[in-house]
């Protein structure tokens, strides 16, 4: 008897597990901030933070995993990095980023964009992904780093049909060639040629696609 019990609560227990996950999702849909367009199937999942929607071009069916933090930045510093004792000197920025069609993220990606970021149809990335085409400035030790100009600001791209692996970094001025891969816990600090598997810190080619042999040399 009470082996038929515990199964049918485990049973209630799984079904309403999956309603709230319906619910869920039905919320983090319904939330969406407005874009620069109107993306079709979008899903971006709760939690979440955007910052600057109207400076994102998302494509269709695209689905990004919790944790998300994207920001298209328009000045810096922002209030929560100002330093109230002196004043900062504004940088201003036009940034934009555009997300091809079925990209998709595990969870907890982030991009940041002061010029821009573009990441091309088809791109799957793993979990903790950080982008950001622009770095803190350290030109002085004599100033706490997050009061000091963001520095070497360069655009990004992502081509068609990558995956971008556990824990990377993508650093300002890289492009990535299409279908490449980048190995986990890389930092890509250099563009990376298409059909190439990458890995390391500084990420190097390890493998290259064979056209006519058609195997990972």
């Amino acid at each position: 008897m009470r082996k038929m019990i515990n199964s049918l609560i485990q049973k209630l227990i799984i079904k309403l597990g999956v309603k709230l996950q319906q619910y869920q999702n039905q919320i983090a849909r319904a939330s969406l901030p407005k874009f620069a367009n109107e993306p079709k199937d979008l899903m971006i999942e709760l939690p979440r933070r955007i910052i600057q929607p109207e400076r994102m071009f998302i494509g269709d069916n695209v689905s990004l995993g919790p944790g998300s933090f994207l920001i298209a930045a328009t000045h810096y510093p922002s209030k929560t990095m100002q330093n109230f004792e002196n004043s900062i000197p504004v940088q201003s920025f036009n940034a934009k980023i555009s997300i091809g069609n079925r990209v998709t993220s595990t969870a907890d990606l982030q991009i940041a964009a002061q010029s821009e970021i573009v990441i091309e149809d088809d791109v799957m990335f793993a979990s903790n992904i950080h982008i950001n085409d622009g770095v803190h400035g350290y030109e002085t030790a004599d100033v706490a780093y997050k009061y000091q100009k963001i520095s070497k600001v360069a655009p990004i791209t992502i081509k068609k049909g990558c995956w971008i692996g556990q824990n990377v970094m993508i650093m300002p001025g890289v492009t990535i060639g299409e279908f490449t891969i980048i190995g986990a816990n890389s930092i890509v600090k250099e563009s990376i040629p298409a059909k190439c598997i990458a890995a390391g810190n500084p990420a190097k080619v390890v493998k290259r696609w064979d056209e006519r042999t058609e195997n990972w040399i």
